[in-house]
């Protein structure tokens, strides 16, 4: 199965010019949507990012930094164009934490611009509408973004458990303490508890109740509590197998990067 790109390789600790400047900015994505949702920050694919860099711990958590931000200060960004020149630092660890948050966001920015990412998520927008009824208020087009992300992570899982235990074995080599430290100097403020974070994101293992439905529906309530959405119902859980389906129809082509 196809992955996300990896980058060119480094000689030394400089990163190809090309790479480095391909996508350095978080432009706008078009949306479907007549309104904006700032809960769409809530990507929820973690493995999908990581999986190339098993072998690079903290690129590896560079890569999950930008989400850990959105549950841990969702006012700390970590931007590629304040990432960028540290990709160059003396300190072998921060460059490639710095480095993992640029390849982030450049996947992020094709893979969110893809046609077939683009028609899943107004498809599961509408199917989630349809389930919920007219009150659902803005959880269907929520859901609708990071379903297609969270299943396309829970498809990988399901087709290499083993890949996911070297994942984290991997982020437990990194010292939280560390990477804090970097993207604070990336975001220009304080990254209160990722430290702590990072520790119980290794710990607790939680892209491993992605495959389960009824694990799933109680990680996505977590979610819609922490942006202040309703909780789901437990219903909703029979809907998930067939939006698992399509997004494992369609894993081969979300994985391959496309020029935008």
């Amino acid at each position: 199965m196809p992955s996300w790109p990896v980058p060119p390789k480094r000689s030394g600790r400089t990163f190809s010019r090309k790479w480095s400047t391909i996508e350095t900015g978080e432009r706008a994505i078009p949306s479907p949507f007549p309104f904006s949702f700032r809960g769409n920050d809530d990507h929820m694919n973690y493995f999908a990012h990581g999986r190339p860099f098993l072998d690079q711990p903290y690129f590896l958590a560079g890569t999950a930094v930008p989400d850990w931000l959105n549950v841990v200060d969702r006012k700390c960004r970590a931007r590629s164009k304040k990432a960028l020149p540290l990709c160059e630092s003396s300190d072998a660890m921060e460059a490639q934490v710095a480095a993992g948050i640029v390849q982030h966001h450049a996947d992020d920015d094709w893979f969110h611009r893809t046609e077939e990412f683009n028609r899943l998520q107004w498809d599961f927008t509408k199917r989630i509408r349809d389930f919920l009824g007219k009150d659902s208020g803005l959880r269907p087009s929520f859901l609708g973004h990071i379903l297609v992300e969270l299943l396309l992570d829970s498809a990988l899982i399901e087709d290499d458990p083993d890949e996911l235990d070297a994942y984290y074995a991997a982020l437990k080599e990194v010292d939280g303490a560390l990477v804090q430290q970097t993207v604070q100097r990336i975001a220009e403020r304080p990254a209160e508890r990722l430290d702590w974070f990072i520790g119980r994101f290794v710990e607790v293992r939680f892209l491993e109740d992605y495959p389960d439905d009824e694990k799933l529906l109680y990680r996505l309530n977590q979610v819609m509590q922490r942006v202040k959405l309703p909780a789901l119902p437990d219903a909703f859980a029979t809907l998930l197998p067939e939006l698992r389906r399509d997004v494992r129809a369609s894993s081969a082509v979300l994985l391959t990067a496309h020029s935008t």
